[in-house]
């Protein structure tokens, strides 16, 4: 009897077969490592809920730099944990900011090797937590906020940035960066928006390594997209930042949002990133040092589920240990 079926099964039969007809695959051209440095420390500190993950003295970061480059992972993103905050998230545009003074070590080491992103928000260098400048009633002010956003990304770009990532969800954001940055001559420096960013559970580990937290045990909710809605609103948000002047936009987190990432693939026609987050990358090594499952193959298989709902680019913790797999 005939099984017009067995003609896929047929293309199961090896490993041999199965990488000749795969659809989808991730190689090391698709990764952005995402990396912590932190003022005022003398050696790395692991973060204990990130296994793997440190936060870098500007020694370590240079020296993790040139490692991913030798990797041939093609860029980096870089958040900053400084050692003192404060209302206006002053580091973040201060030129002796950490991050501003890592951009720039980072520039002499590596060069072009490794591409150099900076992301763009208020949350790592205020005393309150939030992204953005508050109101005297502690709502976040959506257009001062902006003010500081052009002012961080002129910043950044002045220290050898070749990406500046805004991510602080508020509106107008992009074209006020965009703006800033063509007036300061940095007209070549790209913007990549966190165009869809939720109000997601899944970035606990990530508040521990970057040392943030919400005063009065708060939440962003109210400027970060609601994961009940459809994925038409990301696609307007996402829309909408191009129109502004953003190079590629991002959809975030990735493996709970395929949807939305597919459906922001087919409605724009700029790279779409996808940000692999520390809650996504934490449980799958919790459940591997249990055991339960294999890390390195949920990890490919994660990754490549990204991929193939339409991410031009992966960001993810797991960079440098995909990179070293697929040269071994």
């Amino acid at each position: 009897m005939a099984f017009p079926a067995r003609r896929m099964r047929r293309l199961r039969g090896s490993d041999a077969l199965r990488r000749l007809v795969a659809d989808t695959a991730i190689t090391t051209d698709d990764l952005v490592a995402p990396l912590f440095v932190r003022e005022g420390i003398d050696e790395p500190a692991p973060v204990a809920s990130l296994p793997g993950v440190v936060q870098h003295t500007v020694d370590s970061l240079v020296a993790e730099a040139k490692h991913l480059a030798s990797l041939h992972i093609p860029a980096l993103i870089l958040f900053g944990v400084p050692a003192h905050k404060d209302a206006a998230g002053s580091g973040a545009s201060d030129p002796d900011g950490i991050v501003q003074v890592a951009l720039r070590e980072l520039r002499s080491a590596v060069g072009d090797d490794i591409a150099l992103m900076a992301d763009l928000c208020l949350d790592e260098y205020t005393d309150h937590g939030h992204c953005g400048l508050l109101r005297q009633d502690g709502s976040v002010d959506n257009d001062s906020t902006l003010e500081r956003y052009a002012e961080a990304a002129v910043a950044q770009a002045d220290a050898g940035a070749a990406v500046v990532a805004p991510s602080g969800m508020m509106d107008g954001q992009v074209a006020a960066i965009r703006a800033a940055l063509d007036g300061a001559g940095h007209g070549e420096t790209a913007i990549l928006a966190y165009s869809a960013k939720y109000a997601s559970a899944l970035y606990g580990p990530f508040r521990d390594a970057a040392d943030v937290r919400i005063s009065g045990g708060g939440d962003r909710k109210s400027y970060q997209q609601d994961w009940r809605r459809s994925a038409a609103e990301a696609v307007t948000e996402a829309r909408l930042d191009v129109a502004e002047g953003a190079d590629m936009v991002m959809v975030k987190p990735a493996v709970t949002y395929l949807d939305v990432l597919a459906a922001v693939r087919e409605e724009v026609g700029v790279p779409v990133a996808a940000y692999h987050v520390s809650g996504e990358y934490s449980m799958v090594q919790a459940a591997a040092e249990r055991g339960w499952i294999d890390a390195d193959a949920v990890m490919f298989e994660q990754l490549t589920a990204i991929k193939r709902a339409g991410a031009s680019f992966v960001l993810t913790y797991f960079s440098a240990r995909v990179a070293e797999l697929l040269g071994a």
